[in-house]
């Protein structure tokens, strides 16, 4: 009865097991993000003293949000570094094998390593979701005035669906002054076209309460009926279009800029007008998911490989662990590129690593000692 009720909380074995896993897994953060931010200062240097980078503006807006963004995406890495390097160290010291003589088992052994892993996988989740995509912001707009100098300020030859049955064309859009040129607006009823409305140019009039304004300058509206036509036209004139800037013209890593839920919005609202390029948008949103459920694959293999001591030692699990780790996020980044360039859906892109590296977990942590 003692060890029923012992079993539904944390032993001190695993309250042991969870702070050196998280102890190990921050500690890998801290080490690795220090190093890429001295080689990125190092590299990037000369373009900042060029470009007349503030201080303030290069720790704040830039390393302040670089730091989070490089963590949260390389955190299957210092996961599988984490249960490497402490497992293999406690398996080297022999408290394995004195755990296992308690008649501690393979499968309990994993409880803790559950528990941190799913602790990481919510604050991944939580921080790549909610947290990360407002610090993207500042950060891509360093980025582009200080770093690259490179901004996507225009777009041509857009047409998309507005509203039902309501299709816009428009051959330019510049985003300096937020102006669509030859814009044509048609509305439909089933095949038949009821009205025709044009300008030469559109532009965006709209605030926070009002944000599909547009002024229509040198405008025509054709209003079509079954026996006559109707057309009146002006120099300029106020109108609504169902239509964003935001809308028209997607920069790169703009996907990285929204949460999820944004991210979802968005999703649903170019596809209902039809946009076809927005293949980067979904595999970010699944992406986020997946790569948290990476934690759970990755301490499962990280734990069947190092539970076992063996004669390399720490340093041969650890090149091991680094080498699966590397190879995760290649087959992730080779999988995403399918996505993008072919036809492969993005959510299978997304999770097939994790399909094939969750069969490489089981086998490995069936053939681990018991």
């Amino acid at each position: 009865m003692k060890k029923q009720v012992k079993d539904r909380f944390l032993t001190r074995l695993d309250r042991y097991i969870i702070a050196k896993f998280l102890g190990h897994y921050f500690f890998s953060i801290a080490l690795i993000i220090s190093i890429a931010v001295v080689f990125d200062y190092n590299e990037h240097i000369d373009k900042f003293v060029a470009n007349e980078a503030p201080w303030s503006a290069i720790i704040f807006d830039y390393y302040l949000n670089f730091i989070p963004y490089f963590s949260n995406l390389f955190s299957p890495l210092f996961v599988f570094i984490a249960v490497i390097f402490f497992t293999s160290k406690l398996a080297e010291n022999s408290e394995i094998i004195a755990m296992f003589s308690t008649g501690t088992s393979l499968h309990r052994l994993l409880r803790p390593y559950m528990l941190s892993a799913l602790l990481i996988a919510v604050l991944t989740y939580g921080l790549g979701a909610y947290v990360i995509p407002k610090g993207n912001v500042v950060r891509l707009e360093f980025e582009n005035v200080y770093k690259k100098k490179k901004k996507v300020e225009n777009a041509r030859n857009i047409q998309m669906e507005v509203e039902p049955g309501v299709i816009a064309y428009i051959e330019r859009f510049e985003s300096s002054n937020n102006t669509a040129y030859r814009f044509s607006l048609d509305r439909f009823e089933g095949n038949s076209m009821k009205s025709h409305f044009t300008a030469r140019t559109l532009v965006y009039q709209g605030d926070k309460e009002h944000p599909h304004r547009w002024k229509a300058k040198n405008w025509q509206h054709r209003i079509i009926a079954d026996s006559s036509e109707v057309i009146t036209s002006g120099l300029q004139m106020d109108t609504i279009v169902q239509v964003e800037p935001y809308d028209l013209l997607i920069t790169k890593n703009q996907q990285e800029t929204l949460t999820s839920p944004e991210l979802k919005q968005y999703i649903d609202k170019q596809r209902r007008r039809g946009i076809a390029n927005i293949k980067e948008f979904e595999l970010e949103y699944h992406k986020r998911i997946a790569t948290s459920f990476a934690s759970f694959i990755l301490t499962l293999i990280g734990l069947s490989l190092s539970v076992k001591k063996v004669k390399g030692g720490m340093g041969l699990n650890l090149g091991i662990g680094i080498g699966l780790s590397f190879g995760y996020i290649v087959f992730q980044t080779i999988s995403s590129t399918f996505a993008v360039n072919g036809n492969m859906p993005p959510i299978v892109a997304v999770w097939i690593p994790n399909i094939v590296f969750l069969i490489v977990g089981i086998y490995l942590y069936w053939k681990a000692p018991k």
